[in-house]
């Protein structure tokens, strides 16, 4: 019985052309072969499953071809090719650090480095999983890469770059492998299905593509995943049920559903995909992508980003027909909101019905605005049966004309009247029916027309009011107007006395810093100068920063009294020259010696110093 080898290893890359996804890179290579520049180290980063060790290899049996052909590729014919494909070539050597990080075996390695190789030119080092080596293993592989034998070729792989010491990386030729693309793998896996005789769905090749994330190894071991489930016919079907993948199908649906603002159905839905096994946030984020491949579909720039099958692509186009741009900004954004709440929801499945409910309310109501922020929830339908829905919606129609009628009368009058209204025996016995056959529409109804005659009242005025207003409006007007004028001269004591006066009043108001405008007035005299100029001098910045403030108020109290328009106050800080104090043993003597020079004679006397 033939042994089973699995597809990531039976159809590993052996050339360059062969590789997936990786054409710049494996172009550089060749050409770098090619031209003969060849560096003594590279450094092949990027995520698993991308070509990184299987570009390493092929590098490593490429340069060491002693017959390569004009595409610069392995002849595989030649006794290099033949012993690396034997896996005995002495020239190749593979290094895991991931298990091999200790100094000891970088130490291994080196000493090795120096005996050239036996059959071909280079001696080719391939260290896999390179940033796992401990810092002295790098400390002692340091010396190496940067002074390495003219036949040694280091080739280093790692998924994780940020983790290796600079000094590492500047002896580097470095090489960042991409992602490979959704499609260069659904394009590789149908060949190689192809060539196994399997025939392959191209939606079930498309999917399984997605589920590796750009990594074509676990691409081919999902393959053969499906491959022992479904054997020879692959089908769609086969591979959601599989991998545990939601269908397309649901996300369509409940797009629909949303379109027509059907609550119930996309509830009923939600609760479906539930009972299948799969879970909230994944449905939620299964719906934003969707929505998200919606929008994509909009504009034919973006149609490449779409990376599912043909038969899924009509559908969205299809669908992406039905929606428009706000729609769809609305929709992620409150997907994107779920997503974010999900984990720290204590009921998960009713945040999750909740924004599938404002989902389905975006385009009803005239909603379909990008500026309303939070979206609400239309009202489910009324429940009908027999003659109820017209029992229900006759007492509101007449409860809300009553309120309408008084409310246009007691608008209509000139001044409020502060009692309400007194309502006729007919419509008394009116609102009595109609509250026992409906209490709680009469009850909201008269919370209406309470809250409208408070707004009435509180907002409508009589116009004697108004014009109380406006009369002392005027008044105050023509006053300061006639104040303003005025230059009628005034002595110092007329003025002194008007000043204390003022004092006196600021000192008994309880105003914030009244103390402070107080203090300063009574401090030191002010002064009048010419051109009635008031000068107030003051001790310090806080007194002048109050007087600054109340300078408006005190400018009008001091031009009614006096009956001078002109008066101006004039505030100036005291400046008082800062007498240094003495620290210092000299300094203090110096300071008793200008009162006694009799000091002066007793130092020269007893020849004394100051320490």
């Amino acid at each position: 019985m033939e042994n089973f080898v699995v597809s990531a290893r039976k159809y590993r890359p052996t050339t360059f052309d062969s590789v997936v996804g990786q054409q710049s890179i494996t172009n550089t290579l060749k050409n770098a072969i090619k031209t003969n520049h060849l560096a003594q180290a590279f450094l092949f980063c990027g995520s698993r499953g991308v070509g990184k060790t299987t570009c390493a290899r092929i590098l490593a049996k490429t340069i060491n071809c002693s017959n390569r052909t004009d595409n610069v590729e392995a002849c595989n014919e030649c006794d290099s090719c033949k012993s690396f494909n034997d896996g005995r070539s002495m020239n190749i050597y593979e290094l895991d650090a991931a298990s091999n990080n200790s100094v000891d075996n970088i130490r291994e390695l080196t000493d090795q480095v120096r005996f050239a190789p036996q059959i071909g030119k280079y001696k080719v080092y391939i260290i896999d999983e390179v940033h796992m080596l401990s810092s002295a293993a790098f400390n002692a592989f340091l010396k190496t890469l940067e002074e390495p034998p003219a036949h040694a070729i280091f080739i280093l792989a790692t998924t994780e770059k940020h983790k290796i010491i600079p000094t590492i990386l500047s002896r580097c030729q470095i090489f960042d492998f991409n992602r490979i693309k959704v499609d260069d793998i659904a394009q590789h896996l149908l060949g190689i299905a192809q060539k196994e005789g399997i025939d392959a769905e191209e939606e079930a090749l498309h999917i399984i593509a997605q589920k590796a994330e750009g990594a074509l190894r676990d691409a081919l071991s999902i393959f053969d995943q499906i491959v022992s489930f479904s054997g020879d016919k692959m089908t769609y079907q086969n591979v959601i049920d599989n991998l545990n993948i939601l269908d397309y199908d649901y996300y369509f649906k409940a797009t629909d559903f949303i379109l027509a603002n059907e609550i119930a159905d996309l509830l009923l839905l939600f609760d479906d995909i539930l009972n299948r096994g799969f879970d909230g946030h994944l449905f939620i984020n299964g719906l934003a992508s969707h929505f998200r491949n919606l929008l994509v579909c909009l504009d034919g720039k973006t149609v490449n980003l779409l990376e599912v099958g043909k038969s899924v692509k009509e559908k969205y186009f299809e669908q992406a027909k039905k929606t428009d741009l706000s729609f769809l900004m609305q929709a992620l954004d409150i997907c994107r909101q779920c997503d974010t709440q999900y984990k720290s929801s204590k009921s998960q499945r009713l945040l999750v019905e909740l924004s599938l409910m404002q989902l389905a309310s975006i385009t009803a109501n005239d909603l379909q605005t990008v500026e309303k922020k939070k979206p609400s929830i239309i009202p489910p339908p009324p429940f009908k049966e027999g003659n109820e829905e017209k029992t229900t919606s006759t007492p509101k129609k007449k409860v809300e004309t009553s309120v309408d009628k008084t409310l246009t009368s007691s608008q209509s009058k000139v001044e409020v009247n502060e009692s309400a209204p007194v309502p006729t025996n007919e419509s008394s016995n009116q609102t009595n029916s109609e509250t026992s056959s409906n209490g709680k529409a009469l009850s909201r109804a008269e919370k209406l027309a309470k809250l409208k005659e408070k707004k009435a009242k509180t907002s409508t005025l009589s116009i004697q009011q108004l014009t109380q207003e406006e009369k002392a409006k005027q008044q105050a007007e023509a006053q300061e107007a006639f104040t303003s004028d005025l230059r009628e001269p005034f002595t110092q004591e007329q003025f002194n006395e008007v000043w204390s006066g003022l004092a006196q009043r600021i000192k008994k108001s309880n105003e914030e810093g009244n103390t402070i405008i107080y203090s300063a007035m009574i401090g030191r005299p002010a002064e009048l100068k010419e051109d009635f100029k008031i000068h107030l001098l003051v001790d310090n910045k806080s007194q002048a920063e109050e007087l600054n403030i109340k300078k408006t108020d005190i400018h009008n109290y001091l031009r009614k009294k006096l009956r001078n328009g002109a008066i101006e106050l004039e505030v100036e800080i005291i400046k008082n020259p800062k007498l240094r104090k003495a620290y210092t043993a000299e300094e203090k003597f110096n300071e008793l010696a200008e009162e006694n020079p009799a000091l002066l004679d007793l130092r020269r006397a007893l020849d004394l110093e100051f320490l």
